[in-house]
């Protein structure tokens, strides 16, 4: 297990604002008490309306802002995990599909609902974001040129109050994790108390 640096998350929560949003796409699905799918969303982030928009930022937020390695742990994918048809392959997959791939989501879902905590509703959110990460002078000073383009998925299960209205996130990751201000795909952070061991078991992550 990896450490994360503090200022590498502050980095990107700082674009998570209405004004600064780095987020173009937010796809998810929501579960009753048996795990079924009772409902689906997937949509252009910009064409929420600003309550909306202001909402759902700050749920996504709450994954990298966790205290970081104690809440939020960054993992490495082993060998195993970097087989085809692994686990991270299918994340890089929503990836370069950009969460268009209703039926890769799907898969997800049902994994999800087949694995995750019975008998409370829960929504699952995947946000989709690019982060146009500056390039630092000498004087660690952001400059106007670009160095990298950071694309990310963060995602984010919430319990569900009254009519569709979610809690705080129980549990999440942000892939690829961002370590030195770079994408590292080798890597996941993952938001994930003792209680939801099996959220991590679905991401193919054991402790280490």
């Amino acid at each position: 297990m990896g450490q994360i640096n503090r200022e590498d998350m502050l980095e990107l929560t700082r674009r998570m604002t209405v004004s600064r949003n780095c987020f173009f796409r937010v796809a998810g699905a929501y579960f009753d008490e048996e795990g079924y799918v009772d409902g689906t969303f997937n949509t252009h982030f910009l064409k929420l309306p600003r309550a909306e928009q202001e909402k759902n930022l700050k749920l996504a937020k709450m994954i990298p802002f966790a205290r970081t390695n104690q809440e939020l742990k960054e993992y490495p994918f082993t060998k195993d995990t970097l087989k085809p048809g692994s686990t991270r392959q299918f994340l890089m997959g929503l990836l370069e599909s950009e969460l268009k791939n209703d039926a890769m989501l799907d898969i997800f879902y049902e994994t999800l609902g087949e694995r995750y905590q019975k008998g409370k509703n829960y929504v699952v959110y995947f946000f989709l974001g690019n982060y146009d990460i500056p390039r630092k002078g000498t004087d660690q000073a952001d400059q106007w040129e670009s160095e990298e383009v950071y694309r990310f998925l963060v995602c984010a299960v919430c319990p569900v109050r009254g009519d569709y209205e979610p809690g705080d996130p129980e549990c999440g990751f942000l892939f690829p994790a961002f370590k030195d201000r770079s994408g590292a795909p080798e890597y996941i952070d993952i938001f994930c108390g003792e209680e939801h061991r099996e959220f991590m078991e679905l991401l193919g992550i054991k402790k280490l």
